[in-house]
């Protein structure tokens, strides 16, 4: 089973372009603030301490947009398993009404924090994310 994690971002001012909606680059930004606190909630306090990951591919769908004051409701998972040190995660956004507005498939790549270079992933260190904790 395949874990969601879902939050919400509020579009204000200054993340408003000339177009009168959230600029792509904030998009940007929300899948990583996203994406990190997935991690940050879910990951094992062990890997946390010993590993981050970096973004190594972002292919982002634009499909609709928000205004000032507007919510898109984020939700985020890993589909797949990792592939040594990369992780494909799914990131997709909506209105309040449900309807698309940005989609996106991001590779993200493991590295050790002490020596900042890649480490594979494990399948300890996913399986928060892609199952149900034991009952």
């Amino acid at each position: 089973m395949t874990l969601r994690f879902t939050r919400a971002f509020t579009a204000s001012r200054e993340h408003i372009d000339e177009l009168g909606h959230v600029n792509n680059a904030v998009w940007v930004q929300w899948i990583q603030d996203l994406a990190t606190a997935h991690w940050d909630t879910a990951a094992r306090r062990e890997d946390h301490a010993r590993f981050f990951w970096v973004v190594v591919r972002h292919e982002i769908d634009y499909r609709g947009n928000i205004a000032a004051g507007e919510v898109a409701y984020g939700e985020t998972f890993i589909p797949d398993a990792p592939k040594g040190a990369t992780s494909v995660r799914v990131v997709e956004f909506v209105d309040a009404g449900g309807k698309p507005l940005v989609s996106a498939r991001t590779t993200w790549a493991m590295l050790d924090r002490e020596s900042q270079r890649l480490a594979r992933v494990r399948a300890e260190i996913i399986a928060p994310f892609r199952e149900s904790p034991s009952v």
